[in-house]
Formats: structure tokens, C-alpha cells, sequence
């Protein structure tokens, strides 16, 4: 009874998004694992593995030595990112400076935390996504990237069945969806 009753889920779910992909002009919604390769800011580019969350609204990304700093009168932020890239697997790392995008207080069973959110770019597939993320010390977590809601919205479907689905495919003319073009579902839980 499980299984009939899962395939009838599936089945309402699948015709679902399909409509509404159809309705958007789109063929196929294009479907991810809950977890894919990425690459960090080309040309950069070190290629990592991305946990795609659908319980986190905003995204993070491994960073250190995070410093706060004024420039021009707005709020900036210096970090470094470290990972191990996939491709080499060396650890490689990187200071970026980023102004503040928003201030984030998340709130949990640990208490509250308060973190700096910034814009970086990824290539996800053919395709690279100016997003937000939230800056976090992840390097006791196996993945140094996670992507929230808002940013799986933009990609398209997850599959939590899957991994790996796409391979990374973006060069110096891959397109760029940058984030204030996107439209945020309020239903994501903004």
C-alpha cells in the first residue's frame, strides 16, 4: 500500500511541476541532486561539492578570518575561502572582499548567531548564479557550500534520490543570472 500510495505522489507532484514548468515557457524543468559540483567564482574556479538544502533558506559558504571594514562609507567584508578542489584535490584558498549584501541573525538550538551575507558567483551545469551567501566557518562539515531555497528555486527541480546529475560546462561565455534579476517565490519562506 506504501508504494501505491508513493507513486501517486510522485505521479500528482511530476504533473504539477510539469504544468507549471510548461506554463513558464519551459519544456522540462531541469532537475539536481542534493548534491552537484560547482566552481567558486571564475576564473578562479576551484570545483567543489555543493550540498543543495531545501531546509536552509539562505545559502553559505565555507569562509575564515572573517573581517568587517568600512569602505566608502558602506559595510565591506573580508574573508578567505579554503576548500579542497575535487579536481586536484589540493586545498587552495583565496581573500575575497565583498560589500555586506544583508545581516543575517539565524536562530537555533544553539542560540543565535549573526553572520554577513554576501554576493559570490558558482557555475552550477552550464550556467553561472550570482547568489547570496550567508559567510560560515564550515570546515568541520563535509561540504564547504550549501545551497538554500532561494537559490535551489532559481536552479530548478531537486531530486533527493540523485547526485552528480550535471557536469560543470561554463567558460569565459557561459551566461550569468545575476541576483537582482531573480524573483523570489514567497512561498520559500522569505
Amino acid at each position: 500500500m506504501y508504494q501505491s500510495i508513493r507513486h501517486a505522489l510522485i505521479a500528482c507532484l511530476a504533473t504539477g511541476l510539469m504544468s507549471g514548468a510548461a506554463m513558464a515557457g519551459d519544456d522540462e524543468p531541469t532537475v539536481f541532486g542534493w548534491v552537484e559540483k560547482a566552481t567558486i567564482e571564475e576564473p578562479w574556479g576551484p570545483k567543489v561539492k555543493v550540498k543543495l538544502d531545501s531546509g536552509a533558506l539562505t545559502s553559505s559558504m565555507q569562509a575564515e578570518d572573517i573581517e568587517k571594514f568600512e569602505r566608502d562609507g558602506e559595510e565591506w567584508v573580508r574573508f578567505v575561502v579554503e576548500v579542497e578542489d575535487e579536481a586536484t584535490e589540493e586545498v587552495v584558498s583565496k581573500t575575497f572582499e565583498r560589500p555586506i549584501f544583508r545581516k543575517l541573525l539565524l536562530s537555533g538550538a544553539g542560540g543565535q548567531d549573526r553572520r554577513p551575507a554576501v554576493l559570490m558567483t558558482l557555475c552550477i551545469g552550464d550556467t553561472r548564479y550570482e547568489e547570496q551567501f550567508s559567510l560560515e566557518d564550515r570546515d568541520d562539515m563535509t561540504y564547504p557550500v550549501l545551497l538554500g531555497r532561494r537559490t535551489i528555486q532559481d536552479l530548478g527541480l531537486l531530486d533527493v534520490t540523485r547526485t552528480f546529475v550535471h557536469d560543470l560546462e561554463c567558460d569565459e561565455d557561459t551566461p550569468l543570472r545575476q541576483h537582482e534579476d531573480k524573483e523570489l517565490d514567497d512561498d520559500i519562506g522569505i
